[in-house]
């Protein structure tokens, strides 16, 4: 890979563990794999948004900030490059989609503070599903909690995404609309994902539609 650190990003059910997992096995690179599963607040919070969408945004905030210092600080001299299952941003991502603006407002007087102390991903990669396919496949990995997401929530987080993206001038994105393949138990269609993502792109927003 040219990119010394890629992060896969996309909206619940996208696959971007999978991807990372993947990639990282076949070119022995290190991974970070987000610790979405040791935070308390997120069976809680699919049960009862307005309660508990600040401490959940908040903890993860935390958990991530912590896990990326820790990982990217250390250099492996036996691994190729860093591929991470997420990109710090989306703690502000999800906070401007589920809290109201005065906790807004407290979140991202933090956030701002510890993010300029982190590095940025030479490559952003943003897997794209449509919203019925992510449900999708969030019922076939079946996790209790998330079984009763609803369509409008997974829309509105892939919007602030969207949004995000499009006001970033200075970074390598690339939106990989991923509806028409299967990456996962397709050989050739995670071929052509790799070619694609190892590809020479300029800052800037880039869009391809398999």
């Amino acid at each position: 890979m040219r990119y010394n650190f890629i992060a896969i990003e996309g909206t619940i059910g996208a696959g971007k563990t999978t991807l990372a997992e993947m990639i990282a096995a076949e070119y022995n690179a290190k991974i970070i794999l987000e610790q979405f599963e040791e935070n308390a607040f997120l069976p809680r919070f699919y049960e009862d948004q307005d309660k508990y969408a600040f401490p959940l945004e908040m903890s993860f905030m935390a958990s991530r900030f912590q896990q990326l210092k820790d990982q990217l600080g250390n250099q492996d001299l036996f691994r190729s490059f860093t591929i991470s299952d997420y990109y710090f941003m989306k703690s502000l991502i999800f906070a401007r989609k589920t809290l109201p603006p005065d906790e807004l407002a407290l979140f991202t007087r933090f956030f701002n503070f510890i993010n300029a102390s982190l590095p940025k991903p030479d490559l952003l990669v943003y897997l794209f599903l449509d919203v019925d396919k992510l449900q999708l496949n969030i019922r076939i990995r079946g996790r209790s909690y998330e079984q009763h997401i609803k369509d409008e929530y997974l829309s509105k987080i892939q919007a602030g995404y969207f949004d995000y993206m499009r006001q970033q001038l200075d970074m390598r994105m690339l939106i990989l609309d991923t509806n028409n393949i299967d990456f996962v138990n397709n050989q050739s269609d995670y071929r052509k994902l790799l070619h694609v993502i190892d590809a020479d792109y300029p800052v800037g927003m880039h869009r391809i539609t398999f």
